[in-house]
């Protein structure tokens, strides 16, 4: 067994969690944050020999936080969604990275392949790399909204990426999730909640997770960010050459943009913000 604790954050997910559950068989202390799911999902979680503890979502950083405050064996904690996957080999430099990682490293940065209609979205995936492998009671999130995990240490870069099905429970679902995502990014622009941006840390800054943070706040400024966005993911990142898969992609980052957008404009006239 490995000295890594793993926490998977669940809601109504029995399709996806077995998977996910037989991908981390390696650890010895796998729990299940569960948003109080209406399906088979503690069940499942309990069969699999998981710790499952049940809370009622209030937000996504918070549930989070709440979360990375369960009673881990393992200094080490990786954190995973359940339409997600760790491959053999990232299990492998997951055991041999926390055995040798040094006192000042905090943290650790990997690769995430989101996977639709089979094909890897290599080049229309927007933001690939994560931070997932923490130190317990080092590492804490902030931001409702796309969160953001705030390391306190250095955060090593990993070799081997895990595998995300962003569309595993179908092209409805998603949108439903991202017409949530988009009111929430509506109310942030709308109040002007976002930082002040600095476009040094946005294109030069050393961490990933903060020069997301400065990007997406110019961004919010930029006339027709829909065009924008569609342009970015096609002719810049190339997801043509991920095939229609990526192309589509392209074009569904694109409407979700324009549902931020409008929303914006609506709460701003509603609301006299």
């Amino acid at each position: 067994m490995s000295a890594i604790s793993v926490l998977i954050l669940t809601k109504n997910e029995e399709q996806d969690l077995p998977e996910c559950l037989k991908s981390v068989a390696w650890s010895d202390d796998v729990h299940i944050l569960d948003s109080m799911s209406t399906d088979k999902t503690s069940e499942i979680a309990t069969n699999f020999g998981a710790n499952v503890t049940l809370r009622a979502f209030d937000g996504y950083a918070s549930q989070r936080n709440y979360g990375l405050q369960l009673p881990f064996k393992h200094q080490w904690l990786m954190i995973l969604d359940a339409d997600e996957r760790i491959t053999p080999s990232l299990a492998s430099e997951l055991r041999e990275f926390a055995k040798s990682a040094l006192d000042n490293v905090a943290g650790a940065r990997m690769r995430r392949r989101d996977i639709w209609w089979g094909r890897w979205l290599k080049h229309a995936q927007i933001s690939p790399f994560y931070v997932r492998l923490v130190r317990v009671g080092r590492a804490h999130y902030e931001r409702e909204i796309n969160e953001v995990l705030v390391v306190d240490g250095d955060i090593a870069d990993l070799t081997q990426p895990f595998v995300h099905y962003p569309f595993s429970k179908g092209l409805d679902h998603w949108i439903s999730k991202h017409n949530t995502y988009s009111r929430m990014e509506a109310e942030v622009v709308a109040k002007g909640l976002f930082i002040k941006p600095d476009w040094r840390t946005a294109l030069f800054g050393s961490d990933f997770g903060e020069r997301r943070v400065h990007q997406k706040a110019i961004f919010y400024g930029l006339p027709a960010r829909p065009l924008i966005k569609l342009m970015y993911m096609l002719i810049v990142r190339r997801a043509f050459l991920d095939g229609w898969p990526g192309v589509r992609y392209a074009i569904l980052q694109a409407i979700y943009e324009y549902f931020i957008v409008l929303k914006t404009k609506e709460m701003q006239a509603t609301k006299g913000v």
